[in-house]
């Protein structure tokens, strides 16, 4: 199955394209009603995470909304992880996920093992049906959350907290944490090989919460852990490299260090100048980003100014992937996304010389 659209893919690997391309981060969700629909079909977000079927639809939404769109990402969530090593995932309306079980006794943690694949199986065969369904369209990309950000939610129980059961554990008792990074380690790399070779055409870590750590216990907790992922990844599949992507929230700081562990992209928020971010790593990765996604919720004019200062920074040559700098909001007008998108299709091409 030929692709028709691979500019996504070229510009991953820093290969010339005659746009930069785009996709955007949660772009199958909340703010779409196609979705909400879908959702209120299905009963729960879980279910829809779950049902193959189901999250091929969703997938697919974005896509015939917004012809513009350079890939599709996986409908699927980082929580599938730690569900599937048996901490109960459960949704709470309007608190966003918790577990049921948490790892901070170390009879817990010492129990912790590399789940079954099989109990993923549902992602995998959402990945194949994806794929068959795309049929060509634009590729495909997999994803999972990086060992800390999981290890954040099986230490904490929840998200965005201030992270000080797992702080503590990682100045107090590092053994236990590393323990429960490196299980979850070996964990996503094969999770991640099989969503590879189930179809997936491009591979992202989320390191949402790498942010909050140190600098130090950023290299030392959040940083191998991904080295050790892309070290573990397939390289090739369909006689095509499967380029890795890892993002972290909060990581400008690191910049020149993530360059270095071999990923072939970084994913930077929007808190770093895309332009000065590329003459930090230099011609070692490409660079995806990085608009604000609040500038969604504003006008077509200042989305498209601010769309143009960003492409302006990057500046000519390639291997730039337009995205958000964070996941789109739920609040955001379809037309503004749709804005944004139309003005990096119109402002981009003249950074790509014939």
């Amino acid at each position: 199955m030929k692709l028709q659209n691979d500019t996504f893919l070229k510009a991953l690997m820093r290969e010339p394209t005659d746009y930069t391309p785009v996709w955007m981060m949660r772009q199958a969700g909340r703010y779409l009603p196609e979705y909400r629909e879908s959702r209120k079909t299905a009963g729960s977000f879980l279910q829809l995470c779950k049902n193959p079927s189901f999250a091929t639809e969703v997938t697919l939404q974005p896509l015939d909304r917004y012809p513009l769109l350079d890939a599709s990402i996986l409908f699927s969530d980082i929580l599938t992880v730690p569900d599937a090593m048996g901490l109960g995932l459960y949704f709470e309306e309007g608190e966003g996920p918790k577990f049921e079980r948490t790892l901070r006794e170390e009879a817990d943690i010492q129990k912790l093992a590399v789940p079954d694949m099989a109990s993923l199986q549902y992602v995998f065969d959402a990945v194949s049906q994806i794929r068959k369904t795309l049929n060509g369209r634009v590729p495909l990309i997999g994803f999972s959350g990086s060992p800390w950000t999981l290890a954040t939610y099986m230490v904490e129980g929840k998200g965005g907290t201030d992270f000080l059961t797992i702080k503590k554990m990682a100045y107090a008792r590092p053994d236990l944490l590393h323990r429960i990074l490196d299980i979850t380690a070996q964990t996503v790399i094969q999770y991640l090989n099989a969503q590879i070779a189930a179809g997936a055409q491009a591979v992202m870590i989320f390191d949402s919460w790498g942010g909050a750590l140190s600098h130090n216990a950023y290299i030392e907790f959040s940083l191998n852990y991904m080295q050790k992922i892309v070290n573990g990844l397939t390289r090739e599949h369909d006689g095509r490299i499967v380029p890795r992507i890892v993002f972290t929230k909060g990581g400008a700081l690191w910049l020149e260090a993530q360059a270095e562990i071999g990923a072939d992209v970084l994913g930077l928020d929007w808190a770093v100048d895309i332009g000065s971010a590329r003459k930090r790593v230099g011609d070692k990765v490409a660079l995806q980003g990085n608009l604000d996604p609040a500038i969604l919720l504003s006008t077509p004019a200042a989305i498209e100014k601010e769309v143009v200062n960003i492409l302006a920074s990057y500046g000519h040559g390639n291997g730039h992937v337009f995205n958000l700098g964070h996941g789109i909001t739920q609040w955001t007008p379809q037309e503004n996304a749709a804005a944004m998108l139309a003005a990096v299709r119109e402002h981009s091409r003249q950074y790509h010389s014939k």
